[in-house]
């Protein structure tokens, strides 16, 4: 048995370098499946959700290294078609293969996606956007069996914007015969970052960062450095960490361009930061929880779902009175049983989550996804005693080595097990 321990309450102050974006390198490992050669990405972190699409990759035939920070994909050989259920079912970011492996074999099959529970989470636009390029997709005994003879290019409307379905179509795309067409994509930066990894291929893409993309497909010529961008995500649950603790945090290779919503949200709370030489540098000694303080989440340049859970740890440490709003995931507020057993006041009706800011105290909880996970964690750091934090795998998902960066910034929080 393995849990974090963690001993509050703790002022954050210090320097942490922001690790390279999960949510991005998922989908450009597998962008590197279409060129038969060798990838490097650079900065991609070493996290449990990447060594699960390893080993996802190493079993239909890639040579896979690391050095230091960087991941050498060697895709020259592609042996099989046929994924394992076991890694398939631990993340959902499996399912992006679709794509990859349409464009560069003409066929696959792999177990229905999995990871966090956190609502439905249906795939049915990633079919759909599939099967109007001329795949043939059948679901059998929870494995999902896709062929192609030649992907063609489309005009395709999302019904709804989906992160997910617009990477897959974006990698069916780039090997597809002709034009395609995508509108009402998803706008987050990790689409971006899929872009500019095609382009660099050789692959001809106009729109990206709009929500209409434009691929022409073609053979991809080229595969070589690549640098994975920081972690939104990751540099937005450490700002909150430090808001909570009323710290100064600042957060090296941050990119505030990306974090426009959050940085709205904290200025509201009284939190002030300057970007200067690639370093945020935040300070949060004057932090609280403005009454009447309303969030709502929503599909970018939105404030972040994956957000959610951390702002409302955070917004528990705090004196004040708030509401979040979730847009995305209906089981996003899984986490609030688990911060109520900390003393938080959270009340829910429907999607909204009212917060009463309050000290809190140390508890036994448990993680129920990635980012309950964090938010546990942040609400530790501000609770008077020890917090055991149970199920750590769920953090390590997403997290590099959380509990020494929050070390670093000196917080008391420790990985322990027992044998």
């Amino acid at each position: 048995m393995e849990w974090y321990e963690i001993e509050g309450p703790t002022r954050l102050d210090g320097k942490i370098a922001v690790q390279g974006s999960k949510n991005a390198a998922l989908p450009v490992m597998a962008a590197a499946l279409l060129f038969s050669g060798t990838s490097v990405l650079r900065r991609c972190p070493d996290i449990a959700d990447v060594r699960t699409m390893e080993e996802i990759l190493e079993s239909v035939g890639v040579c896979t290294r690391r050095e230091g920070d960087a991941l050498y994909l060697d895709c020259t050989d592609i042996k099989c078609t046929v994924i394992p259920r076991g890694p398939a079912e631990k993340m959902r970011s499996s399912v992006m293969l679709l794509g990859s492996m349409l464009s560069r074999c003409g066929s696959v099959t792999i177990a229905c996606p999995g990871g966090c529970t956190i609502g439905k989470r249906p795939i049915d636009l990633h079919i759909r956007v599939l099967e109007e390029m001329g795949a043939k997709i059948r679901m059998e005994h929870g494995m999902l069996s896709a062929s192609c003879k030649t992907l063609r290019g489309v005009d395709f409307t999302f019904e709804k914007s989906s992160v997910g379905a617009t990477e897959n179509a974006l990698l069916a795309a780039a090997g597809a015969v002709g034009t395609t067409v995508l509108r009402n994509c998803a706008r987050e930066p990790e689409i971006v970052c899929l872009c500019r990894f095609l382009k660099s291929m050789g692959i001809c893409i106009q729109g990206e960062g709009s929500d209409v993309i434009c691929v022409s497909g073609s053979v991809c010529r080229s595969a070589g450095e690549f640098e994975i961008p920081a972690d939104r995500i990751a540099a937005g649950t450490y700002l909150l960490a430090g808001a909570a603790s009323h710290g100064q945090v600042t957060l090296e290779g941050a990119d505030p361009g990306d974090m426009t919503a959050l940085l709205e949200v904290y200025q509201k709370m009284g939190g002030q930061y300057e970007y200067n030489s690639g370093k945020l540098r935040t300070d949060s000694g004057r932090v609280r929880l403005p009454e009447g303080l309303q969030v709502r989440t929503g599909c970018y340049p939105g404030f972040p779902t994956d957000l959610q859970s951390p702002l409302m740890a955070a917004f528990s440490a705090l004196s004040g009175l708030g509401s979040i709003e979730e847009n995305i995931f209906e089981d996003r507020f899984r986490t609030v049983g688990e911060l109520r057993r900390m003393g938080a006041d959270i009340s829910v009706s429907g999607s909204t989550a009212q917060v009463r800011g309050r000290a809190l105290h140390g508890a036994d909880v448990s993680a129920c996804d990635l980012r309950g996970g964090a938010a546990l964690v942040i609400a530790g750091l501000s609770a008077g005693g020890i917090t055991r934090i149970y199920n750590p795998q769920y953090i390590e998902r997403g997290y590099e080595l959380m509990d020494e960066k929050i070390r670093g910034l000196g917080g008391r929080m420790y990985k322990r097990r027992i044998p």
